[in-house]
């Protein structure tokens, strides 16, 4: 009860509606006391009349009077003359005087702290200004405990007062709050617990219903949150089962193609004219086949092995892909450069730094052969004190708007005629996972550079490769 929410608004209100009586309690109290002491002026005065009235009054009507107006004696002033109307023995001398003729604030606020932390029975001297022209100065005696007395009964009334009022404030807070706040935010609870068993069900996506505009707000945006994580999860469960499918096909199909291949091997030796000029074709065209098998194959292989970080040396790594480049590129007016140190070793999975490294030069060979005129690819390595850099750079036409546009992304990001895009995509993948990032730097007509970029400290996978 305490923790809820609306238990926390009954107990607050209950405090500061507390807080704000406090503050309401003090000058309130202090009115009452300038009130209760000009009252007993008036009294008094009207008293005062019957010695106007009858110059010679009993002692017993004197006492009497007195009495009625509760205090022991009166003073009047006129016309400079103060004359003592009616008297009485004083139990005790004097101990304060108050003047109640033009008193401020502050003033009336202390003088009733004071009374209030009295305890003693005291004399008091009180001034006061005589109502209706009845003189220049009216002047009383009298005890301070009545006037204390007084007080406290209309400090505990107040109190009391503004403790029922409190509560009933607090009680219909905490109905107002649970009609328009609790309510709402649970029913939303209830909606989101329901829609986490079962998110695929579009029958528990909510449907906004609050009369609250934030919490109407709160609901559509859960409304839209959870449309789209449905949508989102049908999505997936249909690519995971389509991956699966293409999977298992490119897997047959790949040992289908490896097998015509050895065919188109052997019928490349026929001296038939025909068979001479369409077995070129009919192998570049398994071989695509089978790349992009093999391709499909490894993009969907979720169990790739993390990488096993070692010295390796990179010069080595470049130097494999140029000679296996070369051989490719056969009599094709292709040159190779690489400005690597030869004693730049760096720490990373050699195996798969030589998979990434081949993919971007083959791309870059096989751009260049597309168009028929001479080219040139280069590879460069540096390095800084937090990583090492390395640059492949072609004289290709540079890459398409489709492919810059989805380049990182499977089955789109084909830059071939014919290509998956997968190469660039399981490159980047192995490039994360050494908590590096591969990106492309530049593209144009005049040729294309990639940048690798491996950091050296030891440390858990940097943002880029999360």
């Amino acid at each position: 009860m305490i923790n809820s929410l609306s238990g926390r608004f009954l107990i607050l209100t209950i405090i500061f509606v507390m807080l704000a009586e406090v503050f309401i309690f003090v000058p309130s109290v202090a009115r009452f006391r300038e009130d209760y002491l000009l009252a007993r002026l008036e009294r008094a005065q009207i008293a005062s009349l019957a010695l106007e009235a009858d110059d010679m009054i009993s002692p017993a009507l004197e006492r009497e009077l007195l009495k009625n107006a509760e205090v022991y004696n009166v003073v009047l002033r006129r016309d400079e003359i103060r004359q003592l109307a009616l008297s009485s023995p004083i139990p005790s001398p004097i101990v304060a005087t108050y003047d109640m003729r033009d008193p401020s604030g502050m003033v009336l606020i202390r003088d009733a702290m004071m009374t209030l932390a009295n305890t003693d029975d005291q004399i008091i001297r009180v001034i006061g200004n005589p109502v209706r022209d009845g003189g220049l100065l009216i002047e009383v005696t009298m005890d301070e405990m009545p006037l204390r007395a007084a007080m406290l009964t209309y400090g505990r009334n107040i109190l009391i007062i503004s403790a029922f009022i409190s509560i009933v404030t607090a009680v219909l807070l905490f109905l107002a709050v649970q009609i328009l706040l609790v309510r709402p935010i649970k029913g939303v609870v209830s909606h989101m617990q329901s829609y986490a068993k079962s998110p695929e069900d579009a029958r528990q996506i909510i449907t906004p219903s609050a009369g609250v505009t934030e919490l109407r707000d709160a609901e559509e945006a859960l409304q839209m949150m959870q449309t789209q994580l449905t949508g989102a999860l049908k999505q997936k469960e249909r690519l995971a089962q389509l991956g699966g499918a293409v999977a298992k096909v490119s897997h047959d199909l790949r040992n289908i193609l490896t097998s015509a291949q050895l065919f188109t091997d052997r019928i490349e030796g026929s001296d038939d004219p025909l068979v001479k000029r369409m077995a070129p074709k009919l192998v570049n065209s398994i071989t695509r086949a089978v790349n992009l098998c093999e391709t499909t194959l490894a993009f969907g292989r979720v169990d790739e092995p993390a990488p096993t970080l070692g010295r390796v040396n990179l010069g080595s790594i470049v130097g494999d892909v140029i000679d296996s480049e070369r051989l490719a590129a056969g009599d094709y007016p292709l040159s190779f450069a690489e400005d690597i140190p030869a004693v730049l070793s760096l720490r990373a999975d050699g195996e798969q730094l030589f998979r990434v490294i081949f993919n971007l030069v083959r791309n870059a060979r096989q751009a260049i052969m597309a168009t028929g005129n001479p080219g040139e690819i280069a590879v460069q390595a540096t390095e800084d004190d937090s990583a090492w850099h390395i640059t492949i750079t072609d004289t290709g036409p540079g890459l398409p708007p489709k492919a810059r546009e989805h380049l990182f992304q499977p089955f789109q990001g084909g830059v071939r005629k014919g290509g998956s895009g997968l190469g660039l995509v399981i490159a980047a993948d192995l490039i994360r996972g050494h908590g590096g990032r591969l990106e492309l730097q530049r593209t144009d007509e005049t040729g294309t550079t990639f940048a690798i970029q491996l950091p050296k400290a030891d440390l858990a996978l940097s943002p880029a490769a999360e």
